[in-house]
């Protein structure tokens, strides 16, 4: 229903904030790193995610889209729920995340409190191919860079490789360099495939 709240911040913890929109005070929950980005600040505007309980009407807030998408990405899996969710982001950044998704580091995720082996697992298996889209940024990556990634995908497994050694060998070779173009991914990746 919220695409974001825009006011003055006037209180903030590493858990929660309160924005007054229009003499309004919105209790917003937000992760410990939107919370080092504004803490700082007078005015803010926070990206929002709400939650609909029988008991409570919940907002979630975000400094950036992309932090918002990964918890949407993230309350979607089995097991994980909102305030789960808002632990991992405050335990790791979105890149850190996004990252350990794509590098399959199950060690990673489940060093989060509350996280498991299994769900660190299941965390992997379904967002895996949902990390990189939907405004959720690869690890390391622009987005332009991730459009230069999706299409160097696409043509090399046009050309008949596997999906899953294309998508390892180019996370491997963008996270080493940096790479402008299509045609020079698609050339760094024949030499590794």
């Amino acid at each position: 229903m919220y695409e974001y709240i825009k006011g003055e911040l006037v209180e903030a913890t590493p858990a929660n904030a309160v924005v007054d929109c229009g003499g309004v005070g919105y209790y917003i929950h937000i992760s410990v790193n939107t919370y080092s980005k504004i803490a700082s600040q007078n005015q803010v505007m926070f990206y929002i995610h709400q939650i609909v309980r029988e008991d409570a009407h919940l907002l979630y807030g975000f400094f950036s889209k992309e932090e918002r998408s990964l918890f949407r990405a993230l309350i979607s899996v089995s097991g994980i729920g909102a305030n789960t969710a808002n632990v991992m982001l405050s335990s790791m950044s979105v890149e850190e995340i996004t990252g350990a998704i794509l590098t399959e580091n199950v060690n990673a995720i489940k060093s989060v409190k509350g996280i498991g082996v299994k769900t660190a697992q299941r965390v992997i298996i379904e967002l895996k191919d949902k990390v990189g889209k939907e405004g959720v940024p690869v690890e390391g990556l622009s987005l332009s860079t991730s459009a230069v990634r999706e299409e160097a995908q696409a043509a090399l497994v046009m050309l008949g490789f596997a999906r899953a050694q294309v998508a390892k060998t180019l996370d491997k070779i963008l996270a080493s360099e940096k790479v402008e173009t299509v045609e020079n991914l698609i050339k760094l990746a024949l030499k590794h495939l």
